[in-house]
């Protein structure tokens, strides 16, 4: 009879499950092409006003539509932790970068490498395991379920690890002046782990609650993890902006894609138990998936050619009527300063002395 119970109840939620699933899935995908179509616009709005050398950009209406259009990506991608697995909505973040190049391409006229069409077809090959292979169920987060999980030994262990090594990290940056990428990405990386943590908790509750299946929101719980949210976000954005600053974009959006992933998935296994009863032959392709994406983000994110700019150079030996002494060095034995003057500048030829 239990068994026959556990059949009935798997036959009738399941089609719930599974629909709730896609639709995390939707959601994570329509946010990071709306983050995609938004860069390219500020992008565009740049260049413009570089062109024009009119009003700044932060008057223009169409920088403040792509400022518009990332925030409400962003918010997609909240709300996609509360339908999906955060082991899955994470890596879901190449569809943004594969979303950037394609518009870029079409609209801005880049250059298209092969490496772009081979990063890409590898990115969303990965897309495709990881849709495919990743945990396809994700447990109720209420506020019972989360103040279980804060007291877990597992995450406790890793907590208790990730602030050691945080607090070395910083250390190193900080007082030993390390200025290593790797350092930086990795003190944005276990902010980040927190940060879904948070996220997740947080857009869990409120989809409870909205779904009508409990009222998070009257727990204390709750606004301990958003404060949390709010607090690990600002300063992941902070170390974040500091490596946008010291090293290219092309190093800190591939490195930041993958420790970012890595540590979302760490969470959801540790935290939410995402890869419980998964099979080995599932969380193989699904290692893989991620392995493709991140391959396929590094080629797509690649240093692109610099554009050559036509620069036309007038050798002053070739004026006509000009001549110009070639020792520029300064005399031993006369004013340094007034002597360089002296030599770099170009006398008619109609025989002016120099001074």
């Amino acid at each position: 009879i239990d068994g026959s119970l556990v059949s009935r109840l798997f036959t009738l939620y399941f089609p719930l499950l599974v629909q709730t699933y896609i639709q995390g899935i939707i959601i994570a995908i329509c946010g990071n092409i709306l983050i995609s179509v938004s860069l390219n616009i500020q992008k565009y709005t740049h260049i413009r006003q570089s062109q024009r050398g009119t009003k700044p950009y932060y008057k223009s209406v169409l920088w403040w539509c792509g400022i518009s259009l990332m925030g409400l990506g962003e918010l997609g991608n909240f709300a996609a932790y509360g339908f999906a697995p955060a082991s899955l909505i994470a890596p879901l973040g190449c569809v943004s970068v594969i979303g950037n190049g394609i518009i870029s391409v079409v609209f801005l006229k880049e250059s298209l490498r092969a490496s772009d069409l081979l990063g890409g077809a590898l990115a969303v090959t990965g897309t495709f395991l990881l849709v495919t292979f990743a945990p396809h169920f994700a447990p109720h987060v209420t506020a019972n379920m989360v103040e279980r999980s804060l007291t877990n030994w597992e995450f406790l262990a890793y907590l208790l690890v990730e602030v050691v090594v945080f607090c070395i990290l910083l250390y190193l940056y900080k007082c030993r002046n390390m200025k290593h990428i790797v350092i930086v990405m990795l003190l944005v990386a276990l902010l980040a782990s927190v940060t879904v943590i948070s996220v997740k908790a947080v857009s869990g509750m409120i989809t409870e609650s909205i779904l009508g299946n409990y009222l998070q929101l009257t727990y204390p719980i709750f606004y301990v993890m958003f404060a949390v949210m709010v607090a690990s976000c600002a300063f992941q954005i902070k170390f974040l902006n500091q490596a946008m600053k010291m090293f290219d974009a092309t190093e800190v959006v591939p490195i930041n894609y993958v420790f970012f992933t890595a540590s979302a998935i760490l969470a959801g296994i540790l935290f939410y138990q995402e890869f419980f009863g998964v099979s080995p032959i599932h969380i193989f392709f699904f290692v893989i998936g991620c392995l493709l994406s991140f391959v396929g983000v590094f080629l797509i994110a690649r240093t692109r050619p610099k554009i050559k700019m036509d620069r036309v150079f007038i050798s002053m030996g070739q004026i006509p009527g000009k001549r110009c002494t070639d020792k520029v060095q300064p005399e031993a034995k006369s004013s340094p300063y007034g002597s360089l003057a002296a030599k770099l500048m170009c006398n008619s030829g109609t025989g002016t002395e120099e001074s």
